[in-house]
């Protein structure tokens, strides 16, 4: 039986089609009538449309690379089925790979360029992880695990861009650290990663091979609004699980606005984001300030910090609860006083780290904010 298979939408991209298929496999021009692709958050989703055309390929794969494509589109919860597209002009019998039922939210336009610019470096790097690892995990646990890889591929990227200023700390780099293996034992919505690694001396002298383990994430926001006006400041409130499994008895923490990067967003369109979606604070780009951009916890975990103030008025914000129901989030607001603020940070009540980085900054600068 021949595996004829329809692909379109990111598979057109030949790295990453190599990637999935595991080497180069040629590729015959098809359309598929009477389908179209739509826009789901950045992706490409097929379904029927009357009149449409999709443009896209034809690939007759061997038993192996049938199933590696099985597996990638398991990610998407796509599944194959029988269509009838044509290769010039012929009709020919094949294999399409679509979504169970049609996703909401969907844009009539998808491009293939405005995605490879937005996504495509890191739909690359996560896809090469995410098949590393179906040798150890089930499809079941990297279906969730593949949304963070696409974000942490992101990081890296965004990592791999940033200036590296060394005015007192060494001017070295990558290359002064060699990973001798590499391992990740849990691999779930996070991941771990352990390296069997040395790294460069003070000296000069490598070290002895050493064992790291680190939590995997991505980069994230946080955003304090702040009215220079009334000197208020907007907080969260939330359930965390971090202290419940530390024994806090109390494992409610208040909070600046916060949330993760997607691919293909910037850190200023995450800050926006999430203000809408956790706190119903509808800001734009001008009214952000940024903070700083750190590490909360380098020896532990992966995650790097871009951190705003957002400049808005709040009086009319009362205190609410929101958050995103497909998250289970449960958030509660509250408008103060910033003397407020630091004297909770002064009785302990706040214990969040971002949140007490940032008052301490717009402590040194709220005058100033004050006059803009």
């Amino acid at each position: 039986m021949r595996n004829d298979i329809f692909l379109f939408g990111t598979l057109r991209h030949d790295a990453l089609r190599a990637i999935v298929l595991g080497g180069q496999t040629p590729m015959r021009a098809a359309v598929l009538p009477d389908f179209a692709q739509f826009n789901c958050a950045g992706y490409p989703v097929l379904l029927p449309q009357n009149g449409g055309q999709a443009d896209g390929g034809l690939v007759t794969l061997d038993a192996a690379s049938l199933a590696r494509l099985d597996f990638y589109e398991s990610l998407f919860e796509y599944q194959r089925e029988q269509i009838v597209v044509f290769c010039d002009g012929d009709p020919v019998q094949a294999q399409v790979y679509r979504p169970k039922q049609a996703p909401p939210d969907l844009e009539q336009y998808w491009s293939l360029d405005d995605w490879c610019d937005r996504h495509g470096d890191s739909a690359m790097i996560a896809t090469q992880e995410v098949f590393a690892l179906s040798a150890i995990y089930a499809p079941e646990v990297l279906k969730i695990r593949y949304p963070m890889l696409l974000a942490h591929a992101a990081s890296q990227i965004r990592a791999g861009q940033s200036a590296q200023p060394a005015t007192l700390r060494g001017s070295w780099g990558r290359g002064d650290v060699v990973s001798r293996q590499r391992m990740q034992p849990y691999a779930y919505f996070f991941g771990v990663q352990v390296d069997d690694l040395s790294f460069r001396r003070f000296d000069g002298s490598e070290s002895e091979v050493v064992r790291r383990a680190a939590f995997v994430m991505s980069d994230a926001v946080t955003l304090l609004p702040y009215d220079p006006k009334l000197d208020l400041v907007m907080v969260i409130e939330q359930f965390r699980y971090g202290p419940y499994i530390r024994g806090d008895a109390n494992c409610w923490s208040l909070e600046p606005i916060a949330g993760r990067i997607d691919p293909g967003e910037s850190a200023e369109d995450c800050a926006l984001r999430e203000a809408q979606e956790e706190a119903q604070l509808g800001l734009t780009k001008a009214a952000l300030v940024p903070v700083g951009a750190s590490y909360p916890s380098p020896g532990a975990i992966s995650e790097y910090l871009y951190s705003f103030i957002g400049l808005c008025d709040l009086s009319h914000e009362d205190e609410g609860v929101s958050g995103l129901a497909s998250e289970a989030e449960n958030i509660r607001s509250h408008v103060i006083p910033f003397d407020r603020l630091m004297a909770l940070i002064d009785s302990a009540e706040v214990r969040n780290g971002p949140l007490i980085q940032t008052a301490y900054w717009l402590a040194l600068n709220r005058a100033r904010l004050q006059t803009v």
